[in-house]
């Protein structure tokens, strides 16, 4: 008798476990199926050397406020080839050692840190590689941003012994394959980051369950309005930057999903980047956002396709994802009176008002040829 309850016992508990895990897994499916329904938003920018430690606060009090699921910053995080005027203000001793090991601190302490819990991601800029940084300490100064878990599960999914840490990645989110690439110098995209997109674009064809391939990077892709100021500006660059934009407007014709490719790297903002003579009929849905706090440039001679193409502001694209996987695009400026109370404090008024009046500069990308010879721009 004892032996026939332990073994009854036995059966209710399995039982029991077994509906639990059932409900439990009924739940979760009804919680994915709901979300992948319901409109969210995601946030996007670059650019925040000069003042975006004054400006950056704002930016994540406007993010968290519109309920973004997260930040993604496409870089320029500090100047590196000269002290940024904010950093200047509250170091105005500091020699260059001093701001060289200060400086990705600092960056992480006055821009990061505002956003509190929310998800940042991070792509690499050129003024991340000016001398003496390398991509090496890159990745040591920032790896736990780049090995967060929802980043390294997709590595690990898409190749299970790939233990390896790259500035490049990708990450699916309701739907939405957010691929981040590294262009933040002359010889890229090199052979091995090729291959990694190949893949991942290939993967994202077969999966059903991709609605729309997201494509982030701090250049933007070649013969766009700011070619001048672009993946146009090397031989390799502008060879490889061609092929991925062929691909995705392959990707995209082949299968009929919604690809958009956005950049920083000038600063400015406009949309339809990709709306040119260059491009004709092949035009990818395409914005550059250079304005999180860097020295604001002169727009292009000729704007194509743009409808929107504002200088002399800061802000960020707000991006609105419908169930269908289609991405509106909003760009929220930030003004003077959004800085902090706390910042103008730190920073002063001065030098506030300094950043939103007078940070710009003369500079102004040409636009596309549509040659085959790279325009061979110097990056700033």
């Amino acid at each position: 008798m004892p032996t026939n309850r332990c073994v009854a016992t036995a059966i209710c508990r399995t039982f029991v476990f077994v509906v639990l895990s059932l409900s439990l897994a009924l739940t979760l499916s009804a919680q994915i199926q709901h979300s992948s329904s319901a409109t969210w938003r995601f946030a996007v920018s670059g650019d925040s050397r000069n003042c975006g430690d004054i400006v950056m606060p704002a930016i994540a009090a406007g993010v968290r406020a519109e309920g973004a699921a997260f930040y993604w910053h496409l870089g320029d995080f500090r100047a590196m080839s000269n002290f940024d005027e904010d950093y200047r203000k509250t170091h105005p001793q500091a020699g260059i050692s001093q701001y060289f090991a200060q400086a990705w601190p600092d960056f992480i302490q006055h821009q990061l840190t505002p956003f509190g819990d929310l998800p940042i991601f991070l792509g690499i800029g050129n003024h991340e590689l000016v001398a003496p940084k390398t991509r090496a300490d890159y990745i040591a100064q920032f790896a736990d941003w780049l090995n967060q878990p929802v980043i390294q599960r997709q590595r690990l999914a898409d190749n299970p012994s790939d233990y390896m840490l790259r500035i490049y990645y990708h990450w699916i989110d309701r739907g939405v394959d957010f691929i981040s690439m590294d262009n933040a110098s002359y010889d890229m995209f090199d052979a091995g980051q090729m291959s990694w997109f190949n893949k991942v674009l290939a993967n994202d064809a077969k999966n059903s369950a991709i609605r729309t391939v997201v494509v982030g990077m701090h250049a933007a892709l070649p013969d766009s309005s700011s070619a001048g100021h672009s993946m146009n500006d090397s031989a390799q660059e502008q060879e490889t930057g061609r092929k991925v934009y062929a691909q995705l407007s392959a990707f995209r014709r082949s299968t009929g999903k919604n690809v958009y490719v956005l950049a920083s790297h000038s600063h400015f903002v406009m949309n339809n980047v990709y709306d040119t003579a260059c491009h004709k009929d092949d035009v990818l849905d395409g914005w550059i956002t250079g304005s999180a706090g860097a020295v604001r440039y002169r727009l292009p001679p000729a704007l194509d396709g743009a409808s929107i193409a504002m200088t002399d502001v800061y802000g960020y694209l707000l991006a609105t994802v419908a169930p269908d996987g289609k991405i509106t695009f909003q760009f929220k400026e930030i003004k003077q009176s959004d800085v902090p109370a706390g910042v103008v404090n730190e920073f002063s008024p001065d030098l506030v008002k300094w950043c939103f009046q007078q940070n710009a500069s003369k500079y102004q990308p040409s636009g596309p040829t549509c040659g085959e010879a790279p325009l061979g721009d110097e990056r700033e």
